[in-house]
């Protein structure tokens, strides 16, 4: 890492600089923090009754040499019958938070009980967890407090990826788990009441770090990338994943109903993808939308050079990708209404920043796929959003009929708030901000739970 410049060595008789993640909002907050009835400036729309909740690193006890290693804290807010009722913030209380246990032992075996749960939390067959990608999931309450592992009656013998993908259509949660021995790739599926009824080994080459994948209505996508596990690396106490220009990159194709022997490979040209948009079928095509980085770490595990737009369309009867460029602002956290997930969507959102990973203030980015669009909205000087979550405004609402969610810091006054915005008028002013009684740290994954108590 000496070619990293957000670690380089200080001048003789200066302190060593901190690392950009324990600095301005990417440090972390030292409380766990409750308050109720929040002040809200403008009005919370009534039909939004549930919790709104986004999983981030927050390291209790110093720096933990990364930004992806800090403790997992949760911060929610809960809004019901156009009131704010509560914000808090908790730290996920794994064995490694509580009893400072090791993921990694000694032997270079994994407990897998041990892991920071610090990346998504979602909400599934009555359930909510918190995720991270090394791990078993973190059960918790609704009011986000730690419950314990959840290993599905111990049918999970894998890691779960941070990032699911519930089907609409069946209910089903579709994930998988990756590690740096064989086997590399486990995809599961599990059903809509919470059993998990399906495993098996995807074959790869080698101990890639697959962070997320996607679903249509009739496959599962992988994205094999070129960013890898080096034990040497991890025995120096670094972060263990660096770049490869010798794995190559490609995408495996697998029918929802067949198993690792239906899959098909498609090369792709080497990049890294660490979040898509959405995936869906077209015809004998799948068409897959992705923040894409040309390449990752390459001088160092912490920089973030900036993802872009970018599409890929598998033709399934020719063998072949073509890949195109969607918009060249940089972008990252792209979301969509997860009531496409799977299917063909229109519209997307994601988080602008040119710098990449900056505490220069963002801006909110929404795409309109068919018509070729993006609209800007941006909360003024000072003004960071964080990851939007779309909510319908109803049951049986169209794809833009709902509201954005996200956390958004002020550094005027170095506090934070939910900001709430019409996606129909996007570019329109908030239809409510939530003020919250503290920062929260720039982090990762949120989302909309509608069903707790």
């Amino acid at each position: 890492m000496a070619n990293d410049p957000a670690v380089r060595p200080a001048p003789i008789g200066e302190e060593t600089p901190l690392p950009f993640y324990m600095q301005g909002n990417f440090a972390p907050v030292a409380n766990e923090v409750t308050a109720f009835d929040l002040e809200v400036e403008g009005a919370v729309p009534p039909d939004l009754c549930g919790l709104f909740v986004r999983n981030g690193p927050n390291p209790k006890n110093g720096d933990p040499g990364h930004w992806f290693l800090g403790d997992g804290m949760l911060h929610g807010v809960r809004l019901e019958g156009g009131r704010a009722r509560w914000y808090r913030n908790r730290w996920v209380r794994t064995r490694c938070f509580e009893e400072d246990a090791q993921f990694l032992r000694d032997d270079a075996s994994v407990d897998r009980t041990a892991a920071k749960a610090n990346t998504s939390v979602i909400g599934h067959a009555g359930r909510i967890l918190a995720l991270v990608e090394n791990a078993f999931p973190t059960e918790v309450t609704g009011e986000l407090e730690t419950t314990g592992i959840h290993d599905f009656g111990g049918r999970l013998t894998t890691a779960m990826t941070a990032h699911p993908k519930l089907c609409p259509r069946t209910g089903e949660l579709h994930f998988f788990g990756y590690h740096f021995l064989p086997p590399f790739l486990t995809y599961h599926r599990v059903d809509r009441d919470g059993a998990l009824t399906y495993s098996a080994e995807i074959p790869v080459p080698g101990p890639t770090m697959m962070h997320d994948f996607a679903i249509t209505d009739r496959h599962v996508i992988f994205m094999d990338l070129p960013v890898v596990f080096d034990f040497d690396l991890a025995l120096s106490g670094a972060f263990p994943y660096r770049w490869s220009d010798d794995y190559g990159a490609r995408l495996g194709v697998m029918p929802r109903d067949g198993n690792a022997d239906a899959i098909r490979w498609y090369e792709i040209e080497p990049c890294y993808v660490f979040h898509p948009l959405n995936a869906y079928d077209d015809g004998n095509a799948v068409v897959v939308d992705v923040a894409r980085y040309r390449d990752l770490w390459r001088a160092g595990a912490n920089q973030f050079a900036p993802a872009a737009a970018h599409r890929w369309v598998i033709d399934l009867e020719r063998g072949t990708v073509a890949e195109s460029p969607v918009d060249d602002r940089a972008i990252e956290f792209p979301r969509i209404d997860d009531r496409l997930t799977g299917r063909r969507h229109r519209y997307g959102y994601a988080v602008s920043n040119h710098a990449g990973v900056s505490e220069q203030p963002a801006v909110l980015l929404k795409y309109d796929l068919d018509r070729g669009e993006v609209r800007q909205h941006d909360l003024g000087p000072g003004h960071s959003p964080a990851e939007a979550v779309f909510v319908p405004s109803s049951g049986r609402s169209g794809e833009d009929e709902g509201f954005l969610l996200s956390f958004v810091y002020d550094a005027a006054v170095d506090r934070s708030e939910l900001v709430i915005l019409d996606a129909n008028s996007f570019t329109s002013p908030p239809v409510a901000r939530v003020k919250l009684p503290q920062r929260v740290p720039f982090g990762f994954h949120g989302n909309w739970i509608g069903d707790v108590g």
